[in-house]
């Protein structure tokens, strides 16, 4: 196992009627910025619990964060926290919200000149405002970490600072019986490949990690179909085990002393930039092609993954990785996301775009070795066709 060091500061509070545990975890002196995506938490009962948890409360909202929440928009919420003196955000929604709350903690103390310059240069983010997540549409684990994505003019950039974990969230499955299907299938492929991705890499012995990963991994395989089924889509027992898992997949518990490769997400990251697919969706078609190019320097992971994960232990090696490799596509296929860039109508022809925009933003050494190139992701896309 390699050397590590772990604290996740989060305050779960997870479970039904939750929601009310806001009113206690932010200070009462506090001056609030809600801040939400369209306005679906009006329908489904979200905001007027928010709203009744801070009745007590000096609060103000913006809404219209979008999926991919974009620059422009978010810096319009930096003249309400001027205007309002606003020390505190809450995020109310998926990991769009809250990746969005987080960039606007961030630039709300930037003391750069463009605090654009925290994506597209990585300047380190030294101060923010404290967060707090209420989340709606398990999927990102943004809700206990800090990690986010913005995008500006095509462009889709991660960044990440200790500073911007949310210092409590809430989960309360209820919340989640009013997603639709394709909301449920994304949130279910990006915790799934979430987990995958600090899991298939090389062994360094971590027994630990790698047995709470595949745990999260049959859980999905095993609970995610049944919330699409009619018979069974609003079990809460389902819904629950999902919200959980997409929590723990990326709150760095999993990840914590063993090696990751995030080119899944990396190259994924571009289909999303130039041609607007949903973030799981760049995943589902990406992951499998990552999986078979690199079948050789993951060998011994996928191995363990057909055996551990699909109960593959008969046959020849090759024979149980493709096979693995196979079950993979086909749980994908049940949850109704795309395994192929031809599934969203993209080609060949694509291809040269994606791989400039790698380059342009930097992703020429990829993987846990850091050693896919630019040629290999275009080998990884060619496959993906």
């Amino acid at each position: 196992m390699l050397n590590f060091s772990f604290k996740n500061p989060t305050r779960i509070h997870f479970g039904e009627g939750q929601i009310a545990a806001i009113s206690k975890e932010i200070p009462l002196d506090a001056r609030v910025l809600l801040v939400y995506g369209g306005g679906s938490i009006k329908g489904n009962g979200v905001y007027q619990q928010v709203s009744d948890a801070l009745t007590e409360h000096t609060w103000f909202e913006f809404s219209g964060i979008e999926p991919n929440p974009t620059y422009d928009t978010l810096m319009k919420a930096q003249e309400i926290i001027k205007t309002e003196n606003i020390d505190y955000l809450l995020a109310v929604g998926g990991g769009s919200v809250v990746d969005g709350a987080k960039f606007i903690a961030a630039a709300a103390l930037y003391e750069g000149d463009d605090a654009w310059d925290i994506l597209a240069k990585q300047q380190a983010v030294t101060k923010a405002l404290p967060i707090g997540a209420i989340l709606t549409l398990p999927a990102t684990g943004s809700e206990s970490n800090g990690n986010a994505v913005v995008t500006r003019d095509g462009n889709k950039l991660p960044f990440k600072s200790p500073l911007l974990c949310p210092l409590f969230a809430v989960l309360d499955p209820n919340v989640t019986l009013s997603l639709s299907d394709r909301q449920i299938s994304n949130g279910v492929v990006d915790a799934f490949i979430h987990t995958i991705e600090q899991y298939l890499t090389y062994s360094v012995n971590g027994k630990v990690q790698d047995r709470f990963s595949e745990g999260l991994m049959q859980t999905l395989i095993e609970e995610g179909p049944k919330a699409l089924l009619p018979e069974t889509k609003k079990n809460l027992e389902v819904r629950a085990n999902i919200m959980w898992s997409a929590t723990m997949a990326l709150n760095g518990l999993i990840g914590a002393g063993v090696p990751q490769d995030w080119s899944t997400h990396m190259i994924g990251h571009e289909l999303t930039g130039a041609f607007g697919i949903d973030h799981a969706r760049t995943l589902s078609i990406v992951l499998p092609a990552v999986m078979k190019v690199r079948k050789e320097q993951k060998r011994e992971k996928l191995l363990q993954y057909a055996a551990r994960v699909w109960q593959i232990t008969d046959g020849e090696d090759n024979a149980r990785i493709d096979q693995a490799i196979r079950l993979t596509e086909e749980f994908f296929e049940t949850m109704q996301v795309p395994t192929r860039l031809s599934h969203v109508d993209l080609g060949s022809k694509d291809i040269d775009l994606l791989i400039e925009r790698l380059e342009q933003h930097g992703m020429t050494a990829l993987g846990e070795n850091d050693d896919i190139t630019l040629a290999i992701s275009r080998e990884i896309l060619s496959q993906a066709l």
